[in-house]
């Protein structure tokens, strides 16, 4: 059995919903910052309270993608939960700026990630499980475009609001504009729409022809599987578990002795958490036992190689774009308007203007999205993706060197260039890598490279910020920018269809 080639159209509905997520994820990316702020956040609690987005991405995405892997019902295996997660996503966005504290604002923002991951994970893995590896690649474009669309419609909202239709975007000390109140209410609408219209729009194949479709894959290529040693494989476990314990050890006490910003611990802490993870499964392991918690913790360990290698790319692309959205809003206001005060109109007319960068760069993002796998074809995707995040790290470097809006809008092109990018040609490098059975799992896995410099980024970027240049968050963006260049660099490293790993005791 084959995968069917599916049609322009049928390409889009099952992309569809991505535009709904991306329009939630777009008005939190813009506006959370300022919403923390307007509460009463300083500018260096701020990234500390980001860190919802990547902590509940790293724990729900493996999840959600090992148990959809595992799910068939009327609605279909990934359907199910794209559903699940739009609904809470929804009720989140309603909830999120009528917030009343700080601390309730950041719990929201918990809760609302959480949703989004949910909804977003399963739609990775859709791609590989509907396409086979010739449409893939236009599959990530189209999920590209719709995340650039939705994106800039979102981002785009509270100034438009304001400034067609009127609606304040001031308010009393520690009230949420109604701009921005009524962007997020329509941005609920939108996220649930959209995903309706995918969940009732698409099909997805069953378990069983899946199952039919791999076999007839190794059939062709059994060279790719490659089943590695239990024993070793449980030895080395062991040994990356006892690292990790070591390093989160001695790193969170020169933290405490040498009394250093408290959001270091969260990365060391969770380092050792990672290392107790690795040791409590290979000591189960070794009692033969076998479960959907020995799985995930286990296949950590059995990466392809090229999903190593991009591991890298990610880290360094995505800590960039981290420090750009929790940064932006103050760079700009502060470093290139010289305006301070969140209840001023002078802040307030700033802040409006990032929304419309991020607009700039989701429509750039949406513009070009079909023209990368055009490049591609005319070069290949590691040198179309390193130009990408050579664009990108420009324009993030150059915010510190303007002084009108117009020139940040510039900045944004470099910018969008490297999100539709980041987006698209990884997933599509990775996706012949990796085993159907386990697409939607190796997908979630992936997003760890997503969410570890994110969680990076929030731990280290206000103590930099703080230690290192003086509270000027723009120091962040040249940060973000020389990493994003970095990334473009490790891209040339990568080397696709590779072996799929396996382990004899975990299949």
């Amino acid at each position: 059995m084959q995968k069917r080639k599916l049609s322009f159209w049928e390409i889009w509905n099952m992309s569809f919903g991505f535009l709904g997520i991306q329009f939630g994820f777009a008005l939190q990316n813009a506006n959370t910052s300022r919403i923390f702020e307007t509460l009463g956040a300083s500018v260096e609690d701020i990234p500390i309270l980001w860190i919802a987005a990547p902590v509940t991405g790293l724990v729900v995405q493996p999840i959600i993608g090992y148990f959809s892997d595992k799910t068939w019902t009327k609605l279909g295996r990934r359907k199910p939960y794209f559903l699940i997660g739009a609904i809470l996503s929804s009720i989140c966005l309603f909830l999120m700026p009528n917030s009343p504290t700080l601390w309730i604002a950041a719990g929201t923002l918990w809760i609302m990630d959480a949703s989004i991951n949910i909804s977003m994970e399963p739609f990775r893995a859709f791609v590989g499980d509907n396409l086979d590896e010739h449409q893939r690649t236009q599959g990530f474009a189209m999920q590209s475009f719709f995340i650039g669309l939705g994106a800039v419609l979102g981002s785009l909202l509270p100034y438009l609001f304001t400034n067609v239709f009127g609606i304040s975007n001031t308010a009393a000390e520690g009230l949420i504009p109604d701009s921005v109140k009524w962007s997020f209410y329509v941005g609920g609408i939108v996220f649930i729409s959209a995903v309706l219209w995918t969940v009732f729009n698409s099909k997805e194949y069953s378990p069983e022809e899946l199952a039919a479709i791999e076999a007839k894959d190794k059939e062709k290529e059994p060279q790719r599987v490659e089943v590695v040693d239990k024993s070793k494989n449980i030895a080395k476990q062991m040994r990356v578990g006892f690292f990790m314990l070591l390093l989160g050890a001695i790193v969170t006490y020169l933290i405490f002795i040498n009394g250093l910003t408290k959001e270091l611990y969260i990365l060391f802490v969770g380092l050792i958490i990672a290392g107790l993870l690795f040791i409590s499964v290979a000591l189960l392991r070794k009692r033969n036992v076998r479960n959907g918690y020995t799985i995930i913790i286990t296949d950590m360990l059995n990466m392809p190689l090229a999903m190593k290698q991009l591991a890298w790319v990610q880290f360094f692309s995505w800590f960039a774009l981290f420090s750009m959205w929790i940064y932006t809003t103050q760079a700009v206001t502060g470093h290139v308007f010289n305006t301070f005060d969140p209840k001023s109109q002078a802040y307030n007319d700033a802040a409006d203007w990032v929304p419309v960068m991020f607009a700039v760069y989701n429509g750039v993002a949406a513009a070009v999205s079909f023209l990368l796998p055009v490049l591609a074809k005319r070069t290949s995707n590691k040198i179309t993706h390193m130009l990408a995040l050579f664009f990108g790290g420009l324009g993030l470097i150059s915010v510190y060197f303007l002084s009108d809006k117009t020139g940040l809008l510039l900045a944004m092109v470099g910018v969008g260039i490297a999100w539709a990018s980041i987006l698209s040609i990884p997933y599509a490098m990775l996706s012949n890598s990796l085993p159907s059975s386990k697409m939607g799992y190796y997908m979630g896995i992936f997003n760890f490279f997503v969410v570890l410099p994110q969680i990076v980024a929030a731990t280290i970027l206000g103590f930099i910020v703080k230690e290192f240049f003086n509270n000027e968050p723009v120091y962040a963006l040249i940060v973000g920018g020389f990493a994003m260049i970095l990334s473009g660099l490790l891209t040339l490293r990568v080397k696709t269809k590779h072996k799929i790993v396996i382990d004899e005791n975990q299949n």
